[in-house]
């Protein structure tokens, strides 16, 4: 006899592909001692077969139905498209040697001590402007990944800053989709939410900014950057200048393909057709990334069919008895759902009502229920290493996601922040 998606041991049961996907691929890396040598993709391979063993009901071809869905879910195509864009604008914009111009830029401008702060701000004001994490991701990650090796800093650590940095104008931005998701489910406004997040928010990067700016000090500060062709800036930018003007994402990297084709004509050395190999190369380059995120898409559509998100929202609104602990039901409901959607608009989507039901029954204002949504959903998704955003920053900056984790200080600092917060508003209540 089947059992209920309410039940403990079933509801398990189907959560349980999340499970062997951490076994395989952490433990598996754990075990050899270089995460390097498990790829992901096999690690989503297992835990999606699993998937397909634990689903009710075993109808082979309605599974693969269901799986394709998700794989093909707008969103999940969204990411394919601007993957394969990111690589070949990527790839192009090397090639014709913009992120080294880049590079030698910055390096003109803010000595290296002064990288880890000035990149951290650069993301937070981006990301503010454009509302986009994955933007924000594209257009600076290539110029942070290339800067580290020049200034004697960790390329995880560059890349740490970006991704931290990404999430702070995600968060807060009026244009952003998770503000527009979670004030539209709570039913307030954006400037009520945007003041509930503000005096968290503020503090958390204003910290991590000072610990960028202790951390730099310990180097010397004595490269320079080399001489370098104005010309090949051009297209980091422009990419820049548009995505603070809050184009679409795929138009600025379209543009930026523009840019280097013309860059690619201008310089003497190069020809249109190599300039074409390379963006061809970069395309390629994206295809782990993109099956990751095809698979990634599928087993967790298989998750939500059987009801593992329902048994988790169950689950965690059974034992609310205050105020403080609705408010940590909230935190947690989202993130949750963020760990069975990859997507932190989309779990947003999903908890909304709930949300809204329970702030509503313990007397939390709608603003601060949308706040709690929107922050806490940013932190797990910028920490999640099969979320499009670690996997588009460690591709361009050709590490592993894990190796990113350790390093996103704004997303551990926002996250105590919003503990701290939530214990001490709340005393007696």
């Amino acid at each position: 006899m089947e059992l209920p998606i309410n039940s403990h041991r079933r509801g398990l049961w189907v959560l349980s592909p999340l499970l062997v996907f951490f076994l395989v691929y952490v433990v598996a890396s754990v075990l050899v001692g270089d995460f390097y040598k498990m790829p992901v993709t096999v690690a989503f391979l297992a835990a999606s077969a699993w998937a397909f063993v634990v689903s009710k009901p075993r109808v082979l071809s309605r599974l693969i139905d269901r799986f394709s869905y998700g794989a093909a879910n707008p969103n999940i195509m969204m990411m394919v498209w601007i993957f394969i864009l990111a690589g070949a604008f990527a790839g192009s914009a090397k090639y014709i040697g913009s992120v080294e111009a880049t590079v030698n830029l910055t390096l003109s401008i803010l000595p290296p001590n002064m990288l880890p702060a000035g990149m951290f701000l650069a993301a937070c004001l981006i990301s503010l402007s454009i509302g986009t994490s994955v933007g924000t991701i594209v257009a600076l990650m290539p110029v942070a990944a290339a800067l580290a090796p020049s200034a004697g800093l960790p390329t995880a650590l560059m890349a740490g800053i970006v991704v931290g940095g990404a999430f702070f104008g995600d968060n807060l931005s009026f244009i952003s989709d998770t503000t527009i998701a979670s004030t539209r489910t709570q039913g307030c406004l954006m400037k009520d939410k945007f003041r509930a997040n503000f005096f968290i928010v503020l503090p958390a990067a204003l910290l991590v900014l000072v610990v960028y700016v202790v951390m730099g000090l310990q180097y010397p500060g004595e490269v320079h950057g080399a001489p370098f062709s104005w010309a090949l800036v051009v297209p980091y930018l422009l990419v820049l200048v548009m995505a603070i003007c809050g184009l679409n994402v795929m138009i600025v990297l379209l543009f930026g393909l523009f840019a280097t084709g013309i860059g690619a004509l201008l310089v003497p050395q190069l020809s249109l057709i190599d300039w074409a190999g390379a963006m061809g190369k970069g395309i390629t380059g994206m295809g782990e990334l993109i099956i990751v995120t095809l698979l990634a898409g599928g087993l967790l559509e298989l998750i939500r069919y059987n009801g593992g998100l329902k048994y988790i929202i169950a689950h965690l609104t059974a034992k609310i008895t205050s105020r403080r602990g609705a408010e940590f039901t909230i935190a947690l409901l989202v993130t949750f759902a963020n760990l069975c959607t990859a997507n932190n608009t989309v779990a947003i989507v999903a908890v909304g009502d709930i949300a809204r039901c329970v702030a509503e029954r313990f007397g939390i204002p709608a603003p601060r229920a949308a706040s709690l949504l929107d922050t806490f959903s940013c932190i797990v998704q910028g920490i999640l290493p099969y979320g499009a955003q670690l996997l588009m920053g460690a591709s361009l900056a050709g590490i592993a996601t894990l190796d990113i984790i350790p390093y996103l200080f704004y997303n551990y600092v926002l996250a105590l922040a919003c503990m701290i917060v939530i214990f001490l508003s709340n005393r007696g209540k």
